[in-house]
């Protein structure tokens, strides 16, 4: 496989939409929120899997809120958080990011032909799949068009 193989396997293997876009605690204080609402800080700090200071939590939730993934309201002196996407949600919103970036300018061509590539050698299904989805689209857009 040689070098240049070994690393892009490791390099597909970590490219999940969420664990590029999120750090390693935001990805967890996000798995807290998915499972419970309405939580102060002091809450999620508790539910994680491990000892994170208290004001290194708050900083997590207030980077997640700017972010636009979580939810606050103010209860008293204290912002009680909610997930504000769900998890395919949050996954469909930087998949699509991405790929409207690599689409971006001369890339495009050179793109879509490995997606095909990859596509095709992966799974024949899958790349009907992908044929019938451009064909759906391509209706869709000569409907809107009339």
């Amino acid at each position: 496989m040689g070098r240049w193989g070994s690393a892009l396997g490791w390099w597909r293997a970590t490219r999940h939409p969420l664990h590029s876009a999120l750090g390693h605690l935001e990805r967890e204080v996000m798995d807290v929120l998915w499972r419970g609402s309405d939580l102060p800080v002091r809450d999620v700090q508790a539910r994680l899997g491990r000892k994170v200071a208290y004001t290194t939590v708050m900083t997590t939730l207030d980077r997640l809120f700017k972010k636009g993934f979580v939810n606050r309201r103010r209860e008293g002196r204290a912002f009680l958080y909610t997930a504000g996407l769900a998890e395919h949600e949050i996954e469909t919103t930087l998949t699509a990011g991405l790929v409207d970036g690599l689409l971006a300018g001369e890339a495009a061509a050179p793109l879509l032909s490995n997606l095909v590539d990859v596509v095709g050698d992966r799974d024949d299904r899958l790349l009907d799949e992908l044929e019938r989805l451009v064909k759906d689209k391509k209706a869709r857009l000569r409907r809107s068009q009339k």
